[in-house]
């Protein structure tokens, strides 16, 4: 927590000051990760280059490039936000829970499928079994903490009057979140810098979000639930904007490392988890819209092939689908990036359309 520390310094002068405000925080918290992952990105993906094995990618252009970049998106994610979150926040405590978790479950997976230089790594039920007591631990948590008193309704997108009381439902509610989240997120991870820039978008539209949730009277004036706390959210989400950003740096068109589901899975548990901790559960639909229709793509093309014989799309999930009607892949990622930010500007806009 260096900001505690230059904030003590406010004695001395009173320009540290400046520390005590979630914006500095979240702001400096974005250009630690930031500069931290151009800076380890390249020793990190040399490292990586021993790990790979041209069986991993159906193509061969791919064949080279090392997996397992997840480590470094998590890595600078996490270490900039102890630097400049307050760690005792019971938010950041179970975002830095989830975040190790289920980059655990990811790490483990991508190594099996190195070192058995095949595509099967974890069986898909252990992976999310594994994503389902991770969820189930921070329900209960989130549920039966009364010292954090956490609102478990559900607020419906443009109407104020409309709240659904879930009490302890609220936890299988958290759990289909992480789970439908963190896989959609790994499903669209299959175009060079698409599912990061994704996350990136979502992490601009919840840092907003977060900061305007904490304020009481933002929050009262808009007429959204108060999250007391939630102003560290901003400082963790501005983290993760930063990892973002630096990851893409070099991910982007043409990919000289992927994140593997060791970031895939905890990226989209993060989503998930920032979308229940600011009262936004329902904004997922819009913000995470493309996630959501690269799932439903590869739910419905399974449905259509084993009760008809017949798929609907030429491939999926839907990106891949475009690239074989002759897309090219970086057009395909920069038009999805196009919604993206679209989708996360409508839901910024929802606050207020009530």
């Amino acid at each position: 927590m260096l900001y505690k520390l230059l904030y003590s310094l406010t004695s001395i002068w009173s320009g540290f000051n400046i520390f005590k405000y979630v914006t500095v925080r979240a702001t400096l918290a974005t250009f630690t990760s930031l500069i931290l992952s151009l800076f380890l990105g390249r020793k990190i993906i040399n490292k990586l280059k021993n790990f790979c094995h041209p069986n991993m990618f159906n193509n061969e252009d791919k064949a080279n490039i090392p997996t397992m970049g997840g480590i470094l998106i998590i890595g600078t994610l996490l270490l900039s936000t102890i630097l400049w979150a307050e760690v005792k926040n019971l938010y950041i405590i179970l975002l830095i829970f989830l975040t190790i978790s289920l980059t655990i479950i990811g790490f483990v997976d991508d190594y099996k499928k190195l070192k058995t230089k095949s595509h099967k790594g974890v069986r898909p039920l252990i992976k999310v079994i594994g994503q389902i007591g991770v969820g189930f631990i921070i329900g209960v948590i989130l549920v039966y903490n009364e010292s954090l008193n956490f609102n478990t309704s559900l607020y419906i997108p443009f109407f104020k009057n409309i709240v659904l009381p879930l009490g302890d439902f609220f936890i299988l509610f958290l759990i289909f979140i992480i789970v439908a989240t963190s896989n959609a997120v790994n499903l669209t991870d299959g175009m060079d810098g698409l599912a990061i820039g994704l996350i990136l978008t979502v992490g601009l539209a919840y840092a907003i979000i977060s900061y305007v949730v904490s304020n009481i009277k933002f929050a009262t004036y808009l007429n959204v639930p108060f999250v007391k706390g939630a102003e560290e959210v901003t400082v963790f989400s501005g983290a993760l904007i930063g990892s973002c950003f630096g990851f893409l740096w070099f991910n982007c068109y043409p990919a000289e490392i992927f994140m593997g589901d060791t970031g895939s899975l905890p990226l989209g548990g993060i989503v998930g988890l920032l979308s229940v901790i600011v009262k936004q559960e329902l904004s997922l639909i819009f913000v995470g819209g493309i996630f959501l229709v690269e799932a439903l793509s590869v739910i419905i093309q399974v449905i259509s092939f084993k009760s008809k014989g017949k798929r609907v799309f030429l491939m999926t999930p839907i990106h891949h689908h475009f690239q074989l009607k002759g897309v090219s892949e970086p057009k395909v990622v920069i038009r999805f990036w196009i919604v993206g930010i679209i989708l996360a500007l409508f839901t910024i806009i929802t606050l207020k359309i009530r």
